[in-house]
């Protein structure tokens, strides 16, 4: 929505948009530093004005620069930034004690994640001492379409919200067709909660559930299992358990009142 705030009719802040999605685009790229001009043409601006945006951002902490100054990353302030959030979130703390519960009972990894647009964003992992960590950390985003959490939010909608294929594959086991993500979505709506058998990584299956605390859900927890140690009495057990996790959370979310209801 280029030039307007999104729902409030008042203009955009250029310049403040400029930053965000700076900021944005080098925190996608992970352990990809950035030269000036790749950022400059990513976003479509001026070299002089990318390099004083950079120079400014660096003197803030938000973005670093190698010894060269020729190469550019997301800086320390963008984790405090992201920290604070995770601190300040009334979800993220009611749910971190059941996720202890979670992972002291089953010994799998257990993740809480929340939709944002067509990923999810992980919150909180409880990672299993088992196996080696799989690719969701707190922080990271995945297509919501491909992995647990995400397909029990997405089935908390209507097929219509669903976009147009086709989707990113991130295994050969992905959903790539509209048509095959509804499908599999009134599968999770029929049981009441959705897996993912190696879509969203390969060797890994995960067991999703919605938190039910906001309408639609926004939140969900799951449990990541490797495929080589799932048995049909384990799988049975873990979706026993997260159904019983799910069912204290949701027992124990506060009603509407008593803070700020975050959009």
């Amino acid at each position: 929505m280029p030039g307007t705030a999104e729902g409030a009719g008042v203009r955009e802040v250029k310049s403040a948009a400029r930053t965000v999605e700076l900021l944005e685009l080098l925190a996608a790229r992970g352990d990809r530093p950035a030269r000036l001009q790749e950022l400059a043409d990513a976003l479509g601006v001026p070299r002089s004005s990318m390099y004083a945006l950079l120079q400014t951002l660096i003197a803030r902490g938000w973005v670093r620069t190698d010894i060269t100054g020729s190469l550019y990353g997301i800086g320390l302030r963008a984790l405090l930034t992201g920290t604070g959030y995770l601190d300040s979130d009334p979800r993220v703390r009611l749910v971190r004690p059941y996720l202890d519960q979670a992972s002291e009972e089953l010994g799998e990894t257990i993740h809480l994640g929340r939709l944002d647009g067509r990923d999810v964003a992980y919150l909180a992992t409880r990672e299993s001492h088992e196996y080696l960590r799989t690719i969701s950390r707190v922080g990271r985003r995945l297509p919501a379409h491909v992995g647990a959490l995400g397909k029990a939010l997405l089935a908390e909608r209507p097929d219509a919200d669903l976009p147009e294929g086709p989707y990113e594959a991130l295994t050969p086991n992905s959903r790539t067709s509209r048509e095959a993500l509804a499908a599999d979505l009134a599968g999770v709506r029929e049981r009441g909660y959705a897996v993912d058998r190696e879509e969203g990584v390969l060797g890994i299956v995960g067991f999703g559930f919605a938190l039910r605390y906001d309408t639609p859900a926004l939140d969900a927890i799951s449990c990541s299992v490797p495929v080589a140690r799932l048995t049909p009495a384990h799988e049975e057990r873990i979706v026993a358990v997260m159904r019983e996790i799910r069912a204290r959370i949701e027992a124990s979310a506060p009603g509407a009142g008593g803070g700020p209801h975050w959009r």
